[in-house]
């Protein structure tokens, strides 16, 4: 079957079977190999996207499921100014990630500061939940955030001034 979709801000079309799921197509039709099929459960984070501005594990999504909507990889996040806040806010903090998580932790703490700017730990912590990962305490990553949240808030007063 031909699905249409908007990937990373652009229109596209893949050929799919019944069958497969979102995390595939994207790594075998279009070659976006910052998504990860590894768990094929939803579990490990490495291959969250966001669906429509929502983060889902791409890998338990039928990709039927995507006909006219707007995925966003980490590919196409990276090339945004919203990324480049989290790198700063996880270089302020500190973090050097193990490259396991990365994707998945910038994505799920991006899809945290558009729904708010200020988020508290406890809602950072939740969020991230959804990318398991030892190789950052929690701690880190709540400083981190907020830092990007920070940067974040800064790039928008400095635009309208």
């Amino acid at each position: 079957m031909t699905l249409p979709f908007i990937l990373n801000g652009e229109d596209v079309v893949a050929r799919v079977r019944s069958g497969d799921r979102l995390s595939e197509v994207l790594r075998e039709s279009f070659k976006l190999l910052g998504v990860h099929s590894d768990c094929r459960c939803g579990r490990c984070g490495r291959c969250l996207v966001l669906l429509d501005g929502k983060l889902v594990p791409s890998c338990i999504v039928p990709a039927f499921r995507v006909r006219g909507r707007e995925i966003v990889t980490i590919e196409g996040y990276a090339q945004t100014n919203e990324y480049q806040d989290l790198v700063a806010g996880f270089k302020a903090a500190g973090i050097e990630t193990c490259g396991f998580c990365d994707s998945g932790k910038m994505l799920a703490a991006g899809a945290l500061l558009e729904r708010r700017a200020r988020p508290m730990p406890q809602e950072i912590l939740e969020q991230l939940s959804a990318v398991p990962c030892r190789c950052t305490d929690a701690e880190a990553l709540v400083k981190a955030v907020q830092a990007a949240a920070d940067f974040r808030a800064r790039r928008h007063f400095s635009r309208g001034h």
